[in-house]
């Protein structure tokens, strides 16, 4: 009898885990629904700009892409509407230019440069670009992005001595 009382309390006790633990499983189950219930993910459609639509589309690119409160930012040259490199031999200038179409960006997205998290600069001359980033005091009054600094051998034209990219995070 005994060797039987103890069958019936281990079989017992095996039906109040099984059923426990079903129990368990359909409560996770149910609050699992309800989060889902309460969680509505909008999609986000990027949104897409081009600074100089002929010259983007010749090249396949946009110069810049918000999705959310995200903004990415396409390098930046020193160029005419046309595409023409400007400023050539000036790499001072030639950062000026980059910063006056990069504020033109922002501008159509409602940013300012203290929306900027990174800004890299890409340059065939490093010296020179150390020489002259000084400037970049004038376009980040409230302290700077983070980012890297590049020397390449060669940008998308000769011509070119830099190009600037941003990431900006838009605040709602």
């Amino acid at each position: 009898m005994n060797r039987t009382t103890n069958r019936l309390i281990l079989f017992m006790a095996f039906l109040t885990f099984a059923f426990g633990f079903q129990s368990c499983k359909e409560k996770q189950q149910e609050e699992s629904k309800e989060v889902e219930k309460e969680v509505i993910v909008e999609f986000e459609k990027p949104e897409y700009f081009l600074l100089r639509p002929e010259v983007e589309k010749a090249y396949g690119y946009s110069h810049a892409v918000k999705i959310g409160n995200s903004i990415k930012v396409s390098g930046a040259v020193s160029m005419d509407d046309e595409g023409n490199p400007t400023a050539i031999g000036d790499i001072e200038q030639q950062m000026k230019n980059c910063y006056a179409d990069l504020e033109k960006i922002l501008k159509h997205f409602g940013c300012t440069f203290d929306d900027v998290v990174k800004e890299d600069i890409f340059t065939t001359d490093m010296a020179q670009m150390l020489e002259k980033s000084a400037y970049r005091a004038e376009i980040y009054k409230n302290g700077f992005p983070t980012g890297s600094w590049l020397e390449v051998k060669g940008l998308a034209l000769p011509e070119f001595m830099v190009e600037i990219e941003l990431e900006v995070h838009k605040s709602k």
